[in-house]
């Protein structure tokens, strides 16, 4: 008899870890200017190199770690942002070291 697990959902709404593991993520890469321009002026980093981290997290954050949150910038978040994968190694790096649960199957 096999057994086959449900493969496990990595709900970012209900995480937010990525977005508070490390005071330099997210850092600006290939953004374009125009990109760079439309991030609002009082979310971006003193040295322009990524967004302003406070609080423990991104400043374009809201909610509460580990339940609900949500991108206040979503659809002008960095590169890198839309390069994080739910469940991929940086997702699960962010998860254990913030001690939120590896997702629901």
């Amino acid at each position: 008899m096999s057994t086959h697990l449900a493969p496990v959902d990595y709900d970012c709404q209900a995480c937010g870890a990525c977005c508070a593991y490390d005071s330099d993520w997210p850092r600006f890469s290939l953004e374009t200017d125009a990109e760079l321009d439309a991030i609002p002026e009082n979310l971006v980093a003193a040295g322009l190199c990524g967004m302003r981290f406070e609080g423990g997290r991104c400043a374009a954050l809201s909610g509460k770690l580990g339940e609900h949150v949500a991108c206040t910038i979503y659809a002008l978040r960095p590169l890198v942002c839309r390069e994080c994968q739910p469940g991929d190694p940086e997702c699960m790096e962010a998860r254990a070291a913030l001690g939120i649960g590896q997702g629901t199957g």
